[in-house]
Parts: structure tokens; C-alpha cells; sequence
């Protein structure tokens, strides 16, 4: 892997490379070599806005990468996803340590499908199906008692059946922006930008000032 991603990193920089370049299989070989090299390669920093203007970031987990884009789930009833329902757009950065490699997305926000959403939730272990119906997210917790009663609660109700609330879902990131980054000697990075307005149109690759 390691070999065929140094010969697609060549092309990937190279100003007199005109062969096409598919930035979604390039992200998923980069992905697949730090997995390789890191635990939790698919560790993302999510960034959104809320209504005045003020960002947010957080981390979390990128859950799938489908042709349309890259899919992470979420309370909807939380700051990030009230923010992704006010403004459906958002960024995504991965940093791998021990590539000293980086990928930037920009796109849009669409949410998944129910039955795409029912799936995955039914993959999940039964304490993080349970946790997704006890946890108010982003909501104020007095202490954390109150938090494990709920948990109490619903394991109750449920038992081992423990179905999807209408609140927790998934959004697909469809890009309009892909940036890769890779680290240089005395900061003097390589970095190229894959550009489009839709996902209808082809990718415009530039390489950028580091």
C-alpha cells in the first residue's frame, strides 16, 4: 500500500502530471495506509456555524465514504446538528501523526436516508444504542446520576430491541472542496486542491502555496 500510495503522491504533485486523479480513491488509499500506522485513522474534526456566524469544531468519527461523500451520524437535537440544520455546510480536517499528512473538506450537508440510518444505528452495540435515546446532547446535566437513571430507564424499556429515535441520524459531507497536505521540510508543504460546485461537474486540480 505504502508503494502505491507514494506513486499516486508523485502524480498527486507533480505540475506536468496531466492524468486524471480521483480524489476519493486517493483519500481512501491515504485513510487505509494511516490506519495502517494509527488507531482511530478515521478521527475527524467536524466544523460548523450556528445562526450568528460563530464556528464550532469538534471531533468525531467518519462512518462511511459513499460516491456521493463522507458520512458521520449525530444526535440532531445537539449543537452540531441544530447548527447543521440551520446552515447545512461544514468542513471536515483528518491529521494523521504519523504521516505528518492532512486532508481539508468543504461541502454540503444532506442528510442519509431513514433506511441508511436504521441500518447503521442496528450496528451499533446495544450500550451506544441505549446511550443515543439517554443522552439529551449538548443539553445542561446536573450531575451525572441523572445521566445513568436514564440509561437505567430505557435499558428497561428496551431490553435488547433498541430502536433508532427519530432524533439520531447521518448526514452525507458531498464536497465541493478537497485539499491534500503533506508535510514539508522548513514548512515548505505540498498541498493540492480539488475543486467543483457539484457533484455533476469534474474536479479542478490546483496546487497551492504552502
Amino acid at each position: 500500500m505504502q508503494t502505491e500510495v507514494q506513486k499516486l503522491n508523485e502524480q498527486l504533485f507533480d505540475h506536468n502530471y496531466t492524468g486524471e486523479i480521483d480524489p476519493y480513491e486517493l483519500f481512501d488509499k491515504w485513510l487505509v495506509l494511516a490506519s495502517e500506522k494509527e488507531p482511530m485513522a478515521n478521527a475527524l474534526t467536524l466544523a460548523t456555524v450556528d445562526a450568528d456566524g460563530m464556528p464550532n469544531a469538534r471531533v468525531l468519527l467518519l462512518k462511511g465514504r459513499t460516491s456521493e461523500g463522507f458520512v458521520i451520524y449525530t444526535n440532531k437535537q445537539s449543537k452540531k446538528g441544530d447548527e447543521l440544520g440551520q446552515n447545512p455546510k461544514a468542513a471536515l480536517g483528518f491529521f494523521w501523526k504519523s504521516l505528518n499528512w492532512q486532508v481539508r473538506i468543504r461541502g454540503n450537508a444532506v442528510p442519509v436516508s431513514s433506511e441508511t440510518a436504521d441500518a447503521y444505528f442496528q450496528s451499533r452495540p446495544r450500550g451506544s444504542r441505549i446511550g443515543a435515546h439517554a443522552s439529551e446532547q449538548s443539553q445542561p446535566l446536573a450531575n451525572r446520576q441523572v445521566l445513568m437513571d436514564r440509561v437505567a430507564q430505557f435499558e428497561k424499556q428496551f431490553g435488547e430491541d433498541v430502536p433508532r429515535p427519530e432524533h439520531w441520524s447521518g448526514y452525507t459531507i458531498e464536497p465541493v472542496e478537497i485539499e491534500f497536505w503533506c508535510d514539508g521540510e522548513f514548512r515548505l508543504h505540498d498541498r493540492v486542491r480539488f475543486t467543483r460546485e457539484n457533484s455533476n461537474q469534474p474536479w479542478t486540480r490546483k496546487r497551492l502555496f504552502p
